[in-house]
């Protein structure tokens, strides 16, 4: 058995995919919609999600999460 990806470009080919796959030809995976992340776009979503604090801020933070596992 191969695996192989391929792009749907015409909905008759779904159809042709369809027939195959019912006379157990093929087997067809829908997998989720694969789309390239663009390090822009990830800039853009998560800019704004964290406020600014200072150096000390942040260490006690750190330190009260250390103490927790102990």
């Amino acid at each position: 058995m191969r695996t192989l990806t391929i792009d749907v470009l015409n909905d008759k080919a779904m159809n042709l995919l369809k027939d195959l796959e019912q006379l157990e030809i093929i087997r067809v995976r829908r997998d989720k919609k694969i789309t390239p992340t663009d390090s822009g776009n990830l800039i853009a979503k998560y800019k704004g999600a964290m406020k600014a604090q200072s150096m000390d801020e942040v260490d006690k933070q750190l330190e009260d999460l250390r103490n927790e596992w102990q």
